[in-house]
This record gives structure tokens, C-alpha cells and sequence, in this order.
């Protein structure tokens, strides 16, 4: 009888070795300055050396949501390899820095809690306790003297620091960076403290706009464009629709150029490179005003193609234009209004897929093309984002493929003003020579361009613009389980906590749910919004990633109290030698 062979006895050998990295930290990594016990590992290893003598290599894993009872099986998938790299160069004799920690606000747990039905902080407590037990099971070489989690006072502390960093600041063009809001230097002809604080608030790089946003009656939540799938919340799948609401948001508009050039500076794919600059999307072009016939109102337009402004046969704006009421006429109003409310159930993706069917609707008016004084019909269609450009465009069928998709679905007129190369159709978006058009004829492309921008400023009807695709980052949200905001209200105007009141901690609340009506939580706390001589708090909420964007850095000095990292342990750790997530 053949003889069965032994199995490892995981449950006798793995837990005492467990144990045993627990008590001698192992694993523990070590500033610059902290040198190791002579009885540590890494003093055996490397006896007389001091840590930040030796080459480091920083091992980072995107660190869980612990948003459910345990671990799912992609956990340990990513974890294995970094930590057979961690143990791999550890033997190499680098210093390694492997640390672990935990994403825990955020609405992930908010519904894990509600779906439950416990307050989010014990779950996040029990959740963050099964998943360090099974993490620590599998034998995994972390650094736990590291440990972060979102939700702590001393960490988000340092989250509400960072915020006060950004709105207490402004983007020098001047000088390519930012800049304490004390050096913005006010025009001439703001005089006022009213007019001083407007243009203050305009240039913060974090600020109050009131934004459409993403909005789920369901979560009682904004979500961003990555939480939104065919129009549902990918937590849940709940309904999910467009709706303007005063929101903080952080101008990274204002580095979108720096973006842009940074990346010739770092060794990075070009695929990679070419990806990120699509999604910064500088366009060069001009903005053009359109006035209304028979009304006061202009339209402004973005467009790189202002060459072609002569084969405009009709106006585009979207859905959310300020102008839309206005100028809908009184025969047009309900087909505006139905499609209005339609367009608000979808997400910015979906609305600007190439593939979906072109949908709109007339508003009844008129706009004047201002190069040859025609009228042109005004429709709002999904297919213009008022967060991008202007929110409103100039179409010429003849040379996009948009506008010709829809200029062919309503029968609008379409008009040729650049002669293409043979072989070529309607919708020919490449340069060429101008045609059917009055002082542009016979010029190539780019001096029509140039000429027609000339003409538009001398006429005062345009300027040559720069414009990014990049948008502004939706910074708020209206639940429980976030970081409250260091701002609180005085008279109408928001105005910055003291540093050393922070961290602002968020109120105990036994109804953490969110209202339908779209007020945030932390609103039911009455005592802790309120606060002396008529001041109230902000409450919203900052978002998931507000604590996530930064936890790279925490790691390398997270039992710091006096600042989110130091000086020393950032140059020494920095930058990140391998990221798996």
C-alpha cells in the first residue's frame, strides 16, 4: 500500500513564524536618523550600518476599501507578488519599505454600513480588523509600524491640512507654480473688500462653483464620471441624473498647460504619454460671439476651426446653457423642457459616445453668424457638455462629422468652405484651401486661420483662445463618511478654519443616511453646525480620494504629528520604486 505523503501543517508551523515577525518587527523599515536595536533583523543584517546608508527600494500596493466583511481573491493576487519582490530585494540588501494601510472613508463603506444597517465607523473598525487577520494569515512582509488609515483624526487631519494648502492659495502664470492668495495682486478696478474677496475666491485653487453634477437620489450622493455606468451608480446601479449644486472643486485647470509640458520631463510609454495628452486636450483656436436676433443676449463659442466660420448653418448649445430659457420660445418650450430632463439621466460619456444616434431639439431662436450677418436656428442637443469650451458650438455640417450626422437627421443646411482633397466626403475635418468664403478665399488653412482670428479682435466679435479638455475636480460630497471640510460660513461667505484647529472631527450621528432632498448629513447636527455669532459649518463632505491621493507620502512618516511628512524621510524614500494596483 503505497505510503500518503505528509502535508505541511500550515496551522502549527505559519502562526508561531507569525507571531514571531509580530514581536521582532521584522519587517520594520527605518528612517533616516532612527537607527534599529542591535537585536533587530535589520541591525543583524546589516550590523554598523545606518539605515539610510543603504539603497531603498519603496514597494507600494494600493492600499484595500475595507468596504466588505474580507478580503476577495484579486487581495492577495497583487499582494504575492509585491511581497515575493519585497523579500527579493530585501536579500539583495536593499533597504525595503513595504507598508500596508487602509482606505476607509467613502462611499463604498457608507453603503456596506447602511446595507447592514451599523454605523460606519464600527464597521470600518470590524472590517479593518478581519482584513489585517487575513492579511497577516498569509505571511505577507509588511511594515505595520506604518500602518494608515483614512479615518483616523491623525491622518485625515492632514487631508483637511492639505485642502487648506490649496484654497489658501492661487496659480502664478508668472511664475509656473502656486502661490500664498496674499501675493495676488487686484486690478485697478477692484477697490472694494466685496470686489477684493470675489476676486480672491475666483483665483483659490480649491472653490465654490455651482456645477451639474452627476447626482443619485438613491446614494444621496454627487458621483464622479467613473462611478456613473449607462446612466447607474456602479454602487448599486441605481438611477443617476444631472443636477446643478453648489460644490467645492479644485482648479487643476490652472496647471493644465504645465501638465502638458511636464510630461517630455519623466520616463514614462509614449502610448502612455500620447493617452494623458489626449485627456489634457490643449486646443488651439478662438472664441466667437454670437449675438441673438432680436435680443440682447451673445452666445460664445470655442473653436479650433474658426476658418470655417462662413459653412456655420447652425448653433449648438447644450442642454444646461444659462441661456436656455431665455431664448426657447414659447411654441418650443415643452419639447425644450422634455428634452432637457431626458439629457439629464445620462452621464457626460454617454452623451458624447461617437457611435450613439444624434437626438435634439429647436429652441425657436436665432443666432447672427457674425462674418456674413445670416441667421442661424439654435438647438440644444446631449451632445454638447457645458463643461467643456462654452458650453454652446458653432456647426458646420460640411466639416464634422457630428454636425453632419445631425445637420442630415433635422435636413440643416450644409455649406463646403474647405475644398478637400479628391476622394474626400462630406465631413472632411483636414486642412485645405477656403472656399465660399468672401476674404478668406484662395488661403490655405492655417493662414485663414490666422487671418479670420485677426478680423474677429479687430471687429471686437473674438479672440484667439487656448482651451483644455481637462476639467476642474469635483472635490465634494453630500454624505457621512468623509472628511469634513476645515471651512466653515460667515454672512454668505466661506471663509478658512485655523490650522491649529484641526483635525475637524465629524459629529456622532445616529441617522447618517443621506436626504432626498439632497441635504448632506452632517446638516442634522445642529449643535455641530452652528457654532457663535450666526457662523455655520460647510457640510459636505471630501471625497473618497481625498485621503487615497496622498497615502504614498503618509507611509514614509506616519507617526509625525507635526507635519504630513518630513523632510528627510521624503527625500530619502522618494519616489515610489514599484506601484501594483
Amino acid at each position: 500500500m503505497p505510503q500518503l505523503r505528509r502535508q505541511y501543517p500550515f496551522h502549527l508551523i505559519e502562526p508561531e513564524w507569525q507571531a514571531h515577525w509580530d514581536a521582532q518587527e521584522t519587517f520594520r523599515a527605518f528612517n533616516p536618523g532612527q537607527p534599529p536595536a542591535e537585536a533587530h533583523p535589520f541591525a543583524v543584517r546589516h550590523p554598523g550600518a545606518a539605515p539610510e546608508s543603504l539603497q531603498k527600494y519603496y514597494i507600494l500596493d494600493m492600499f484595500p476599501y475595507p468596504s466588505g466583511a474580507g478580503l476577495h481573491v484579486g487581495h492577495p493576487e497583487g499582494y504575492t507578488a509585491t511581497d515575493i519582490l519585497a523579500r527579493f530585494e530585501r536579500m539583495r540588501g536593499r533597504h525595503v519599505l513595504h507598508p500596508m494601510g487602509w482606505d476607509a472613508f467613502g462611499l463604498p463603506a457608507e453603503q456596506y454600513a447602511i446595507k447592514t444597517g451599523q454605523h460606519p465607523r464600527q464597521t470600518t473598525e470590524e472590517n479593518v480588523g478581519n482584513f489585517k487577520r487575513q492579511i497577516k494569515s498569509l505571511g505577507f512582509s509588511y511594515d505595520w509600524s506604518r500602518e494608515a488609515n483614512t479615518t483616523e483624526p491623525g491622518y485625515f487631519k492632514w487631508s483637511q491640512w492639505i485642502f487648506l494648502q490649496l484654497y489658501n492659495s492661487w496659480f502664478n502664470p508668472a511664475t509656473n507654480k502656486a502661490e500664498p492668495i496674499e501675493t495676488l495682486e487686484y486690478p485697478a478696478d477692484v477697490t472694494t473688500d466685496d470686489a477684493k474677496r470675489e476676486y480672491r475666491d475666483d483665483h483659490r485653487l480649491a472653490f465654490v462653483s455651482h456645477a451639474p453634477v452627476n447626482w443619485c437620489p438613491e446614494l444621496g450622493t454627487v458621483l464622479a464620471n467613473e462611478e456613473v455606468i449607462d446612466g447607474k451608480s456602479e454602487v448599486g446601479g441605481h438611477p443617476v441624473l444631472r443636477k446643478p449644486m453648489r460644490q467645492w472643486m479644485l482648479r487643476i485647470t490652472a496647471f493644465a498647460q504645465r501638465l502638458l509640458d511636464d510630461l517630455d520631463t519623466i520616463d514614462w510609454s509614449d502610448s502612455l504619454k500620447e493617452m494623458q495628452r489626449n485627456w489634457i486636450g490643449r486646443s488651439e483656436g478662438a472664441e466667437v460671439d454670437f449675438s441673438v436676433q432680436g435680443a440682447e443676449e451673445c452666445i460664445r463659442v470655442f473653436t479650433t476651426r474658426p476658418d470655417t466660420l462662413f459653412g456655420a448653418t447652425y448653433m449648438v448649445l447644450s442642454p444646461e446653457h444659462e441661456l436656455v430659457d431665455q431664448l426657447t420660445t414659447d411654441e418650443q418650450r415643452a419639447a425644450v423642457e422634455d428634452y432637457r430632463e431626458a439629457a439629464a439621466r445620462k452621464s457626460d460619456l454617454e452623451r458624447t459616445e461617437l457611435a450613439k444616434e444624434k437626438t435634439g431639439v429647436f429652441t425657436g431662436a436665432y443666432a447672427i453668424n457674425p462674418v456674413n450677418d445670416e441667421p442661424v436656428p439654435i438647438w440644444i442637443a446631449d451632445y454638447v457638455l457645458i463643461s467643456y469650451g462654452t458650453g454652446a458650438i458653432m456647426a458646420v455640417p460640411a466639416h464634422d462629422e457630428r454636425d453632419l450626422e445631425f445637420a442630415q437627421k433635422f435636413e440643416l443646411p450644409v455649406r463646403v468652405v474647405v475644398e478637400a482633397p479628391e476622394g474626400e466626403s462630406l465631413g472632411y475635418t483636414g486642412n485645405g484651401i477656403s472656399v465660399e468664403s468672401d476674404f478668406l478665399n484662395g488661403l490655405p488653412t492655417p493662414e485663414a486661420k490666422a487671418k479670420i482670428i485677426d478680423w474677429l479682435e479687430k471687429q471686437g466679435q473674438g479672440t484667439r483662445t487656448i482651451n483644455f479638455k481637462l476639467r476642474d475636480w469635483l472635490f465634494s460630497r453630500q454624505r457621512y463618511w468623509g472628511e469634513p471640510f476645515p471651512i466653515v460660513w460667515r454672512d454668505g461667505h466661506h471663509e478658512a478654519i485655523a490650522e491649529h484647529d484641526l483635525p475637524v472631527l465629524p459629529p456622532e450621528l445616529d441617522d447618517y443616511k443621506p436626504t432626498a432632498e439632497g441635504d448632506p448629513p452632517l446638516a442634522r447636527a445642529a449643535d455641530w453646525v452652528n457654532l457663535p455669532d450666526g457662523v455655520t459649518r460647510e457640510t459636505n463632505t471630501m471625497p473618497q480620494w481625498a485621503g487615497s491621493c496622498w497615502y504614498y507620502l503618509r507611509y514614509l512618516d506616519a507617526q509625525n504629528d507635526e507635519r504630513f511628512v518630513g523632510e528627510t524621510a521624503e527625500r530619502y524614500w522618494m519616489n515610489v520604486d514599484l506601484y501594483v494596483g
